[in-house]
């Protein structure tokens, strides 16, 4: 995605104006939770565009994830500048608009301000946020990893998204802001934006038109009736195992195709979907000042969120202690307190720090979460796991108690034994699949499932939670590896004579 980023991590040095007076405001809806330095009235209205948004994108549809718990939402940080969305990121330059990591329980989104651009050829950092965001719904709503060139034309085609003076909201208006891209940039042949691995072995260095003619692509084969129907069979062959090239034999010669997409392409007028506002339901939003000390913690828990190594942490720990230590009675700062030490490897101090703010509120997740890392961290060198290893299981089980449905609770309920070298009883294993149901977007929880199907010789089990992995439009290693362990899934299923299952 070339604005946003999901990246290794890197240090991060951000210089904030004056982090310690800032009047933060928190929005919180039933998907999203936004924090910003903003006016309560300019922090409310931002959510409500983004939960309309999901009600548009959610509208007429049957396969939608149910609400998150509270701390399985996305979380956004509205940093103030281009400059420390960038230094947060440390990776992309000057190109980097925001940023999107998708995690069981800890998705997070970097942005540098709540506006809409300044003309329609311009892509704002609330497009971007949109563009990412329908990344995030598709994982919801399908299983398969879709060919490159339509994860993004879905996304660029909903990204435009325009809320209309009436309370409705438009969806597939046109990417104005691609429009230099697909006049000026250079061309993807159609056969090539068609077949990733094409794609990806003939790319050429330099900006090219991919997004921009994936985004045409996804609105013509949207809005033509002849071709709206071989869309939706090209769907179909994919969802039914079908490669790129096989699936995209529907659409006859790709030359006439690729004619016929040149000439949509001069269109001067364009059509899109508008929903109707009275059939979008979003929950309540709430907004609150985050209290002093959170306020103060702020710049800390960012950089927590955003992730660091450990040298990271240990350089970031003296802010957060320096910070903490004037709110003892604060459990969202003491909670932040435990993530730094934990994050630094000061585990005791991780579990003191928790149970000061679980003093104060025994149902702060945070807190209940930071402390069961810690425990989890100090069991593996104990004297006497099994007894450690026991404290650790009742630890997420009362996060779990607390909210049933946050993945990471039942994430580390099941690692408390794999990384125990016990038996894994089936209740930790089903609630090992219950918290990617949770959280489909996230890859190594994806790969903790397949492999544990595999260990248990569950391999078609293996191979449709695998599959999105190998045939992730994003060619890496990791997608280069999980094609090979598809693979030799495939070759154990058909010698155990186990039934293929049907899509």
């Amino acid at each position: 995605m070339n604005h946003f980023v999901i990246a290794v991590m890197f240090f991060i040095a951000c210089i904030w104006s004056n982090p310690a007076y800032a009047k933060w405001i928190e929005a919180s809806s039933d998907h999203f939770i936004i924090y910003a330095n903003k006016n309560e009235k300019t922090v409310r209205k931002f959510a409500e565009r983004l939960e309309l948004f999901h009600a548009a994108l959610a509208y007429g549809r049957t396969n939608v994830l149910a609400k998150p718990s509270p701390s399985n939402r996305v979380t956004i940080f509205v940093v103030g500048s281009e400059g420390k969305v960038q230094k947060l990121a440390r990776f992309g330059g000057r190109n980097i608009g925001g940023f999107y990591l998708p995690r069981a329980g800890a998705t997070v989104a970097f942005v540098p301000e709540l506006r809409k651009a300044s003309n329609k050829f311009q892509n704002s950092p609330e497009q971007i946020l949109f563009h990412e965001y329908a990344h995030h719904f598709m994982y919801g709503i399908t299983d398969y990893s879709y060919p490159r060139w339509f994860s993004e034309g879905f996304a660029e085609f909903y990204s435009t998204v325009r809320f209309e003076k009436d309370g409705n909201v438009g969806l597939g208006l046109p990417a104005a802001h691609r429009a230099y891209e697909l006049g000026r940039a250079t061309d993807v042949p159609l056969i090539e934006l068609l077949n990733t691995k094409k794609y990806l072995a003939n790319k050429r260095k330099g900006y090219d038109n991919f997004y921009g003619k994936s985004w045409l692509l996804y609105h013509y084969l949207t809005f033509n009736p002849t071709r709206r129907k071989q869309f939706r069979e090209y769907q179909l062959r994919l969802t039914n195992g079908s490669n790129e090239e096989e699936a995209a034999e529907v659409f006859g010669d790709i030359g006439q195709l690729a004619k016929d997409l040149g000439v949509y392409r001069r269109n001067r007028k364009w059509s899109y979907f508008s929903r109707p506002r009275a059939e979008l339901k979003i929950g309540q939003i709430t907004t609150r000042q985050l209290r002093s000390g959170e306020a103060k913690m702020m710049p800390v828990i960012m950089r927590s969120k955003r992730g660091v190594t450990r040298e990271q942490a240990i350089e970031l720990l003296p802010q957060a202690q320096e910070i903490a230590a004037g709110f003892p009675n604060d459990p969202a700062v003491q909670a932040a307190l435990a993530e730094a030490e934990f994050d630094a490897g000061n585990n005791a101090a991780a579990i003191a720090a928790a149970d000061r703010a679980l003093v104060k509120d025994p149902r702060h997740i945070n807190a209940l979460i930071q402390k069961g890392y810690a425990l989890a961290a100090l069991a593996k060198d104990s004297e006497e796991p099994e007894i450690d290893w026991k404290a650790v299981r009742r630890q997420f089980v009362k996060a779990n108690k607390v909210e049933n449905d946050h993945p990471i609770p039942l994430l580390y309920y099941y690692r408390s034994y794999r990384d125990a070298g016990a038996e894994i009883p089936e209740i930790a294993v089903r609630g090992l699949e219950r918290a990617l149901e949770f959280a489909p977007f996230d890859s190594s929880l994806r790969w903790m499932v397949a492999n544990q199907h595999a260990q248990d010789r569950r391999y078609d089990h293996a191979i449709q939670i695998l599959r999105p992995l190998a045939f992730s439009p994003h060619r890496s290693k990791q997608s280069q590896l999980a094609e090979q362990l598809l693979e030799q899934f495939e070759e154990k299923r058909d010698a155990d004579g186990q039934p293929q299952a049907s899509n």
